[in-house]
Order: C-alpha cells, then sequence, then structure tokens
C-alpha cells in the first residue's frame, strides 16, 4: 500500500511567504516535513478499502494556527469513493494538533492532497 505518493506533492502546495529570510524559509521547509512525516504516520488505509481494493486521491483544505491547531479543513476534491471519503475526517482529528507554525506565523492555509494506492 502507497500512502506516501502524495508526499511530494504536499511540499509544493504549501505557502511560503516571499523573503529573502533564509532562515524563514528553512523554518517553514523543516516544518512541511514535520507535518509530512506525522500525515504519512497518521494515514492508515481503511481496512474495508484494502478488502474492496479501492483507491483514491482527495485535497483537503487546512486553516492551520500558530500553535498548530487545525482551526478549519474541508474537502475540496473528494475520492469519489464513500469508505474513502468517510476516513478524511478522522483523519484530521488524528493530526490535530499539527507541529506549531514557525515563528512570525500567526495563521496558515493550504491544499493537503492525500492518496491511497495498493501499489
Amino acid at each position: 500500500m502507497k500512502l506516501s505518493a502524495y508526499l511530494l506533492a504536499f511540499v509544493g502546495l504549501v505557502f511560503i511567504s516571499a523573503t529573502s529570510n533564509t532562515a524563514v524559509a528553512d523554518a517553514m521547509q523543516d516544518w512541511q516535513r514535520e507535518v509530512v512525516q506525522k500525515v504519512a504516520a497518521k494515514q492508515g488505509y481503511p481496512r474495508m478499502a484494502v478488502a474492496r481494493q479501492l483507491e483514491g486521491s482527495a485535497k483537503v483544505r487546512l486553516t492551520v494556527a500558530a500553535d498548530g491547531t487545525i482551526s478549519t479543513f474541508e474537502i475540496v476534491e473528494a475520492t469519489g469513493e464513500d469508505v474513502l471519503d468517510k476516513a478524511i475526517p478522522k483523519l484530521m482529528d488524528r493530526l490535530n494538533p499539527l507541529p506549531p507554525l514557525p515563528s512570525g506565523q500567526n495563521e496558515l492555509s493550504f491544499v493537503l492532497p492525500l492518496t491511497w494506492s495498493l501499489d
């Protein structure tokens, strides 16, 4: 089962403020890596989806507070598979809170791509 296909895409989707401050950019990249690791560790694959050999991709818009709390999430693109789509809110609960945002960031919104693949 391949859950990590989305990881590289996620890094490119997180908003990074245009800045000449390398330390700020480095801190944001470190935060992105922590988020990717947490998603990979918590995502899982619903047993029913495995039994039915269901696969799918979704996109979820998250808003994260400075302390890492997921203040809102919205499924902007569902997988189309009921079993997988119902797993998304449960995943958001397991992910909450994410790591705190880097210093100076009060809130961050981004789209998190999720993929469930049996490869």
